[in-house]
């Protein structure tokens, strides 16, 4: 079964700097563009960041552009973000996902919690 296990969440002050990572499995990793999403409290899910299969291209949500870099290890089948100049209006629940996944059930996995607060 498609599984995504997401870490590196914290307590952070504004300006800090984390690196979240996501563990997938149950599909062929190296096949997928990658996506990064945030939650914020009261607010719906957004895309922050993609990145494609091999790596060759990323986009980024434009209040994100230049703080944050998302990366992948296709032989860790991981996705990573870093964040840099962190900002309160980062904080948010985040979570990576392949957008769809043919002829398997994809679940969202449980998230990271992120908290930018002096």
């Amino acid at each position: 079964q498609v599984q995504y296990v997401e870490s590196g969440g914290g307590l952070v002050q504004p300006g800090g700097s984390l690196r979240l990572s996501c563990a997938a499995s149950g599909f062929t990793f190296s096949s997928y563009t990658m996506i990064w999403y945030r939650q914020a409290p009261g607010k719906e899910r957004e895309l922050v960041a993609t990145i494609t299969s091999a790596g060759s291209s990323t986009s980024y949500k434009e209040s994100v552009k230049g703080r944050f870099t998302i990366s992948r290890d296709n032989a860790k089948n991981t996705v990573y973000l870093q964040m840099n100049s962190l900002k309160p209006e980062d904080t948010a629940v985040y979570f990576c996902k392949v957008p769809y996944i043919a002829g398997k059930k994809n679940n969202w996995g449980q998230g990271t919690q992120v908290t930018v607060s002096s």
